[in-house]
């Protein structure tokens, strides 16, 4: 850890304390509802805002042509503190909460969500870690992310597996004091470029068994023989995050990497989700934004029947809508992340956060896309690309669709209740 991140670790202890008590630095314990951040919190989101304007905004365009991941912004961003802040202070992390590490999350997003999701990959490969895993797990993978920039990728999805997870056909056949590991995930975010990854894989051979009894979490190390990433995938946008399939062949992994217990795979992954929901909604408010502020400034220069189009109502009323939705998306954000910092369970609303706040992101890049007309159809101009890079919040991280599936059921399941 760099002497900066030292200092950064020491001064967010302190504020998150504060935070996690209710209290807002520098001011008495307040009750109720406040929208005030804390000091600490302020010093956070402007570093993560100082990081973007100066190394994401001037290069995203370059890497969104070339593909290529971008290693070097992330060893930037980890020496700053600004990558794998969920890590616990026991393996000397910073130990931040979801709300803050959602501060930073929106402010990197707002220059590129494809930079943004390669650095804030590894929070959802950490997860399960941090949730399951025993002291030494912790120390031996998650200790070693502190000390040097190395990522880990979370493997889950199939080809034939996606929003359907019990349909997972990844095996794991316990030999020993091993696991023998067989199976193909997809979409892996992070899948080329991981020292390490989370695998979920099916222990249990009966088709029967209920998902919260058939799986199984693993950590694998990336140099383990049989492991093998398949080619980088060209995707429509965020493209310079690394996606890729993993093969895994006969890939024997000890007893010790099992996290909590054999069986408990399918409660950690979901539990993950939590945790990293919200985050993916920050990412999209990050993007809403952006996408609000480059269209605003370009109704202010673009001229039309001798005005500016700023000046059109149908033009205004576009901007106004984008806002409302740009505001009530970060709010679904910060509350879903509060809720997960107070300990509370959260699926309900990190669903809706997630749903409502990757909608806004797509509404708000394709309406920007429109008031830039021509232009906006042109990859020389921003929006093109927060347009493409748009539409994978309504599919990573379980699509909208199955957001509404959690939220509707959460709803049934309350007025049964009161029933």
């Amino acid at each position: 850890m760099t002497s900066f991140n030292k200092v950064l670790h020491r001064g967010l202890q302190s504020g998150l304390r504060a935070f996690s008590s209710g209290a807002v630095a520098d001011k008495k314990p307040l009750s109720g509802y406040s929208f005030e951040l804390s000091s600490t919190q302020k010093e956070i989101q402007e570093l993560a805002r100082k990081f973007t304007r100066e190394e994401i905004i001037p290069v995203a365009a370059e890497y969104d042509k070339s593909m290529k991941y971008p290693f070097e912004i992330f060893k930037k961003a980890w020496s700053l503190g600004l990558a794998n802040t969920h890590i616990p202070a026991s393996c000397g992390g910073m130990d931040m909460g979801v709300f803050d590490g959602c501060l930073i999350v929106e402010e990197l997003a707002y220059g590129c969500t494809g930079i943004q999701t390669a650095i804030e990959a590894n929070g959802l490969a950490q997860s399960p870690v941090i949730l399951a895993g025993n002291k030494e797990q912790q120390k031996k993978y998650l200790g070693r992310m502190v000390e040097e920039p190395i990522l880990a990728a979370y493997c889950v999805t199939e080809a034939g597996a996606g929003s359907d997870v019990n349909g997972i056909k990844t095996r794991a056949e316990k030999k020993g004091d091993e696991y023998i590991i067989n199976g193909q995930k997809m979409w892996i975010t992070n899948g080329g470029v991981a020292s390490w990854y989370f695998v979920l894989a099916r222990t249990d051979p009966d088709p029967k068994a209920p998902a919260s009894k058939a799986f199984t979490g693993f950590i694998v190390d990336r140099d383990t023989p049989g492991v093998t990433p398949g080619r980088k995938e060209i995707n429509m946008g965020q493209r310079c995050s690394d996606t890729r399939g993993i093969t895994f062949e006969d890939v024997r992994v000890p007893k010790e990497n099992v996290l909590l217990a054999e069986g408990a795979g399918f409660k950690i992954a979901m539990g993950a989700f939590d945790k990293t929901r919200p985050p993916v909604a920050a990412g999209a408010v990050g993007l809403a934004q952006r996408a609000l502020d480059e269209a605003t400034k370009y109704s202010l220069e673009r001229k039309t029947f001798g005005t500016t189009i700023a000046n059109h109502q149908a033009v205004a009323f576009m901007l106004a809508d984008m806002a409302i939705g740009v505001e009530t998306a970060r709010l679904s954000w910060m509350r879903a992340a509060w809720a997960s910092d107070q300990g509370e369970r959260n699926s309900y609303l990190a669903s809706i956060a997630k749903a409502y706040a990757s909608d806004v992101a797509q509404k708000c890049a394709s309406d920007a896309v429109q008031i830039f007309g021509g232009n906006g159809f042109n990859s020389e101009y921003p929006v093109e690309k927060l347009m493409r890079d748009a539409k994978i919040f309504q599919i990573y991280e379980g699509t909208s669709q199955i957001q509404r599936l959690i939220i509707s059921r959460a709803i049934l399941d309350k007025m049964k209740q009161r029933s």
